[in-house]
């Protein structure tokens, strides 16, 4: 199956294509065109040229166009899933899923698109102010480059494109090379709305290539990344006076109180930890247990973990499968190790089975090894044991991340130290920090990034606030 790049809204053959490979079954599923930089040029040229058209749509428009795509999913959600699970390796029911959080988020920016608007300033407040009016406007940016990555290839698109519509922008959306069908299938659904031509395009190939040709654009107004640490730096660091987000890594923290229930715990913490193979920014990586409940709660995590269901990520049934390539499998197989030879215990996992790692988790684990202090991304889990919160709190502040971390606790007093004492952007008490909803602002600090997503967020982002006085004396 080969496909075509998306640009000004026609379909593009190009020089070059590469072969996709199904993480799962090691299959050739597509032929995918790798761009160059002349076909990185001209969809940064067609985005560019229908900025003024995009702009001066209403409100009503662009949260029409979004409605549009929000019917379109809800007609086309099992095969938008099927891809998924298809390219990514991530199990259909978890894929399914996805898509719903998809519609939901841009439904969200189409109300959100109603819901722009900027605020009256009370001149007179001043003393200089006398007789004189002012407000402010919340104006697109321009052309926005979204490059995303393999892990939610629909929902986390939809953060970056749906607020770019609602606030009035055109996108150039890059997405990661093992997931381009599920950008290009995006852009099947957005050609049958009523979005100006040259407002959305994709193009698919080398992330170095097309990222320079983006960054270096003097047409390119913001770039909303989601990916690595070092790849986000960079961009930030040579992206000159463009706007730019990140959502970088993570190694999200738990802390579980005493005299909390288990058993409820026990199973958020399973999902949290092992759903899309822990190939989630904020997966569950590091558990803090209060010592009294260490024992208890480690043999009930085990149990639970090793009923998951492992297989083809085509069936419903199943609940791990592999991860996105094989040498990822090499690599957390290496960081296992590592920790077994520097002292960590393993409780479960630790190896492969039919090409899918198995979930693992380790126990007594130095917080200077790979699977604690660094974004392990794979389905491994740590499980300290801890003698206070504070003992805790300072565990996950030693970290270069900062995305989301939780804590269960029945003291309300240490519900709200705890929430103040974490150096994350979200702190989410009695549940695990891989709890998400698509509204709400979503973003960390230190080496996790810059900026919020969440759509009424991601929308401020990609406005700028100009300011209109009137002088009326």
């Amino acid at each position: 199956m080969k496909k075509n790049l998306y640009i000004d809204g026609q379909w593009e053959s190009t020089a070059n294509y590469a072969s996709l490979y199904a993480p799962y079954s090691r299959q050739k599923i597509a032929e995918i065109p790798q761009a160059s930089e002349e076909d990185v040029k001209k969809a940064i040229q067609a985005a560019y040229k229908a900025k003024a058209a995009v702009a001066n749509t209403t409100a009503y428009e662009r949260a029409q166009v979004l409605e549009q795509l929000v019917q379109l999913f809800i007609q086309h959600k099992e095969k938008a899933a099927q891809i998924i699970a298809l390219e990514a390796g991530k199990p259909l029911k978890y894929a399914l899923l996805e898509i719903e959080r998809t519609i939901e988020t841009y439904k969200f920016a189409a109300e959100e698109a109603k819901r722009l608007v900027g605020e009256i300033v009370p001149m007179d407040a001043a003393k200089n102010g006398n007789n004189r009016f002012g407000y402010t406007l919340e104006q697109p940016v321009g052309v926005v480059a979204a490059i995303t990555p393999f892990n939610f290839p629909q929902n986390l698109v939809a953060h970056k494109v749906g607020p770019a519509i609602a606030a009035g922008n055109t996108i150039i959306l890059k997405p990661a090379s093992q997931t381009p069908l599920s950008a290009l299938f995006l852009a099947e659904l957005i050609e049958q709305t009523s979005l100006p031509k040259g407002a959305f395009n994709v193009i698919t190939g080398s992330g170095k290539l097309v990222g320079d040709v983006l960054i270096e654009s003097d047409h390119i107004n913001m770039i909303t990344f989601t990916g690595s640490p070092a790849v986000g730096m960079d961009i930030r660091k040579r992206a000159g006076l463009k706007k730019v987000t990140l959502e970088l890594g993570s190694n999200a923290g738990l802390l579980i109180d005493e005299q909390v229930n288990l058993d409820e715990i026990v199973s958020k913490c399973v999902v949290g930890s092992f759903s899309n193979q822990g190939q989630v920014c904020i997966s569950l990586q590091r558990i803090y247990v209060m010592d009294t409940l260490y024992d208890e709660f480690l043999a009930k995590f085990v149990v639970q973990t090793e009923k998951l269901v492992l297989g083809d990520p085509l069936e419903m049934t199943t609940d791990i499968s592999s991860l996105i390539h094989a040498n990822e499998e090499i690599r957390a197989l290496d960081w296992i190790n590592e920790a077994l030879a520097n002292g960590a215990e393993l409780a479960t996992g630790g190896k492969l089975q039919n090409r899918i790692l198995l979930p693992t988790i380790l126990t007594n684990v130095a917080d200077h090894l790979k699977v604690s202090c660094q974004e392990v991304f794979a389905p491994i889990v740590i499980v300290n044991r801890i003698t206070s919160i504070q003992e805790g709190i300072e565990a996950i502040n030693k970290s270069h991340y900062g995305l989301q971390a939780g804590i269960f606790t029945n003291n309300i007093q240490t519900a709200f130290m705890t929430s103040k004492a974490l150096e994350v952007g979200g702190v989410i008490i009695n549940d695990i920090p891989t709890y998400r909803v698509d509204q709400m602002p979503y973003g960390g600090v230190k080496e996790s990034g810059t900026g919020k997503e969440g759509i009424k967020y991601a929308i401020h982002e990609m406005t700028e606030t100009k300011l209109i006085v009137w002088n009326q004396s």
